[in-house]
Formats: structure tokens, C-alpha cells, sequence
């Protein structure tokens, strides 16, 4: 399920309460191995043949930039969360572990950990939405570069500011992400100043 601004205003709490969840899902990103594009697409397949109702999926994160706008880099999962589906989170779990087994990859390859900064997309960031996997039971929709910049500027990770470089170079709409960084702050979203900062700073440093 998506978060939206109005969680993210519930106050320092639950602030700090995403931070102690990304740190949870940093120490298994540390110990968890690469996974490849052709891994990837192994594990939605194996994924597909396991679920038993139509599921559609959102994918964010590197494994968006991968999967679906080309740009080489290094991760350790999927970030995907599920946007429909007859079936509940506990029903689909076990099937996200039965194809760690089967295919030897990490149990937590599929994870929605990026769920944490869902908040901050746009209202319309569903009409940016493109497949990179469609099967009998599984569609796997990935984000666009706009909301993936967004979401790379709130995380602010170093690795995230290199991934917000590549988005603005792949031609992300610079117009509609300063718009809406710049709305979110006007409503005083938790993070959304220094998000707005990070996205001036990176426009300043390529002379945008």
C-alpha cells in the first residue's frame, strides 16, 4: 500500500520510526548479493507461475532504473509493492520466499522497504507508470524517471545522489520535479526542505 503526505505529517514519530526501518533494510541490502537484470527477470517469472490471482506490482529504486530506463548500476533487490491483488501481503510472501528456493537467490529479493517514501510521489505518477513484466498472473509496473528523481532526493543517500545525477541526464522533467518538491515543502512534509536543497544543489552543479 502507498503512503501518502498526510502519514508523513503525523510528526517526528513517525519520522523516526521510517528512519529505524530503512536501517533494517540497509544491514539486509549489506549482506544480500548483486542481482542482475536477467535475475531479475527470472524472479518475476518464477513469481508468475506461483501466484494463483492476478497480482500487479509496482517497482521502484535501482531496480526501476535497471528493468526499465536502461541504466546500468548495483542492487541487491526488487523494490516492489503490490497495487492490486485478490491476494493479501501473508498469502504472497511465502511465494516470494518459494522462489528465493527455487531459484537460490536471496529470501529477501523482493522487498517494499522503498515504501517508506512512496509518500512523496505525485499524484499522477501513475500515468508515468510503463510494464517491464507482464505474465499469465504477474504485471509489474515501473516508475518513471521524474518520480524515481523525487524519491532518490528524499532517500539522500550517496549512492541515491549518484542515481539522481544519472535520472536528470537520462532527461527526467526538471520543471515537474521542482514543482513538486517545492509543493510538498510548502506543506511541510517531513524531509521535503532537504530534499528540495539536494535537487537545487544537483541543477547547480551541472549549471541547470
Amino acid at each position: 500500500m502507498i503512503s501518502s503526505p498526510e502519514q508523513a505529517e503525523n510528526g517526528w514519530s513517525g519520522y523516526v520510526s521510517q528512519k529505524i526501518e530503512l536501517t533494517s533494510y540497509f544491514l539486509l541490502v549489506i549482506i544480500s548479493p548483486t542481482m542482475r537484470k536477467e535475475q531479475m527477470q527470472k524472479a518475476l517469472e518464477a513469481l508468475d507461475r506461483r501466484l494463483p490471482k492476478k497480482t500487479t506490482i509496482l517497482i521502484g529504486g535501482g531496480s526501476a532504473m535497471l528493468l526499465r530506463h536502461g541504466i546500468a548500476l548495483s542492487t541487491s533487490d526488487i523494490d516492489a509493492l503490490v497495487l492490486s491483488s485478490e491476494l493479501t501481503p501473508a498469502e504472497i510472501d511465502p511465494l516470494v520466499k518459494g522462489v528465493a528456493r527455487d531459484l537460490g537467490i536471496s529470501p529477501h529479493w523482493y522487498n517494499d522497504y522503498f515504501n517508506t517514501f512512496t509518500f512523496s510521489l505525485p499524484n499522477d505518477f501513475r500515468s508515468r507508470l510503463k510494464p517491464v513484466f507482464e505474465g499469465k498472473n504477474l504485471t509489474a509496473l515501473a516508475l518513471g524517471k521524474e518520480d524515481l528523481l523525487v524519491m532518490k532526493c528524499f532517500a539522500g543517500r550517496e549512492k541515491d545522489v549518484g542515481h539522481a545525477r544519472v535520472l536528470l541526464k537520462k532527461g527526467a522533467d526538471e520543471g515537474l520535479v521542482e514543482g513538486h518538491l517545492n509543493s510538498l515543502a510548502g506543506k511541510k512534509v517531513p524531509g521535503a526542505d532537504k530534499a528540495l536543497r539536494l535537487f537545487h544543489d544537483l541543477l547547480d552543479e551541472r549549471g541547470g
